[in-house]
């Protein structure tokens, strides 16, 4: 056979088992179903399906996302990275490495954005591509783009396709929620999952949302820990700076930079009371105690500029730099956030933004009480105090009303001396100190 014709053939030209015409007869006895019946040749098989992984490849995009591997990504974090969050990220890795190895079940990579979810997610793909598994990667935006386009393909375009995405090998969703919830798309994203639910198929699903900001359908599949194995990443923002750890909208750490343990002053040389300096030093020395092992409630209470907003300042600006920047903010602008979120323009919920910072591995309340009292705001301040109380989470408060002048249900949980330490600075404010006294009067004469 000329070896034109033999290129024409369906096969392999160099099959040793079908020399190029792509079908065998099998060798059963007569009476067997297969008997005297053509089969495809394991070379024409090997080929549809090494066209069709190059095709879900292609669709995947991954050319442009090979660079993402498990070579490439940093298992501890990246310089700077705090302890918890490098446990975090390693915790992540190995989950993704162990998943890529065999894949089975399912893996719900949870997290902020830029925390690495799709690095990890990527380089799951890229591993078993090269190992020769079917995969196929896509945002969820895109995976929905693609059944739409797939309407004005030829006839039966969107069920091939529909089939293809539902029944792959392997199916990798990344940005899960940030699609356009129209009620075609939740049905289209339910009948998929279902179907890979129900068939248990190897499923990888990254997302910045909260279980709770999950459509319920979805999320009943995603709480199902026979199937999910949940992780969530607590890192930084690879693509900001470390100190914003995502907080960049609430944070008002960067315009408290100035205040650090090394500049505050003890006021010894003011003239002070005695016992105006011992309470200013025993609040210091709780400070720098906390901000070494930040623990249980922390609340500094007195009149308005004696150092209080400093010494919470310095706590926040000192795990900063042990790569733990807390979130940082005064109360009446944490009420203002959370109204925020009721504007038609806000690109964030409110139970996202309230979850932010209800859960915020340290929280830095600045101003207690200087806050509008109206019934909401009560609430909503009475809802993170008991978050936070029964979750023993860190918490630093700054406060210049008498405890006994605040709502009694905040006030029992900063009085709990099991988990919350009060220190009262009784120093005046440095603008009424003997020594400011004295140079005002100086200046007049």
């Amino acid at each position: 056979m000329s070896e034109q014709n033999k290129s024409s053939l369906p096969g392999d030209p160099n099959c040793p088992i079908c020399h190029g015409v792509g079908y065998v007869r099998l060798d059963v006895p007569p009476g067997h179903p297969q008997f005297g019946k053509l089969v495809p040749c394991v070379c024409r098989t090997s080929a549809i399906e090494e066209a069709r992984r190059r095709r879900l490849f292609a669709m995947s995009h991954l050319d442009k996302l090979g660079h993402l591997t498990f070579e490439t990504f940093k298992p501890h974090g990246r310089m700077g990275t705090g302890p918890r969050q490098a446990r975090s990220i390693e915790s992540a890795y190995n989950f993704a490495r162990q998943f890529a190895e065999n894949p089975s079940g399912w893996l719900l990579l949870m997290g902020g954005y830029g925390c690495g979810k799709t690095h990890l997610a990527a380089a799951i793909a890229n591993y078993c591509v090269e190992k020769g598994i079917s995969t196929l990667f896509l945002t969820v935006p895109d995976l929905l783009d693609n059944l739409r386009f797939a309407y004005d393909s030829p006839e039966g375009g969107f069920e091939k396709r529909f089939e293809q995405i539902r029944s792959v090998p392997l199916l990798i969703l990344d940005d899960f929620g940030t699609q356009n919830a129209t009620p075609w798309a939740q049905e289209k994203l339910f009948q998929i999952l279902n179907f890979r639910y129900i068939n248990r198929l190897p499923t990888v699903i990254t997302t910045n949302l909260t279980l709770e900001e999950i459509e319920p359908r979805l999320r009943s599949r995603l709480q199902d820990p026979d199937v999910v194995a949940k992780i969530k990443i607590d890192a930084p923002d690879y693509r900001r700076a470390v100190d914003e750890v995502g907080h960049s909208e609430l944070s008002a750490l960067d315009l408290m930079g100035k205040y650090t343990f090394g500049n505050f002053s003890l006021r010894e040389e003011e003239g002070l009371d005695p016992r105006d300096v011992e309470s200013l030093r025993k609040a210091y020395n709780a400070a720098r105690e906390f901000a070494n092992d930040p623990r249980g409630w922390l609340v500094f209470s007195g009149p308005y500029g004696n150092g209080k907003t400093h010494l919470a300042a310095a706590i926040a600006n000192y795990r900063a730099g042990m790569g733990e920047p807390p979130l940082f903010v005064s109360v009446p602008d944490l009420l203002d956030h959370l109204r925020a979120t009721f504007s038609p323009n806000s690109t964030v919920t409110y139970d996202r933004r309230f979850e932010e910072i209800r859960t915020a591995p340290l929280l830095v309340l600045d101003d207690l009480g200087t806050q509008a009292t109206t019934a909401w705001a009560r609430e909503k301040l009475y809802q993170l105090f008991n978050y936070r109380y029964n979750a023993e989470l860190p918490t630093v408060i700054t406060t210049a009303v008498p405890l006994e002048e605040m709502d009694p249900r905040l006030r029992s949980r900063m009085l709990d001396t099991r988990i919350s330490r009060i220190f009262l600075i009784t120093a005046p404010p440095y603008y009424e100190s003997p020594r400011a006294k004295r140079s005002k009067r100086r200046r007049k004469k």
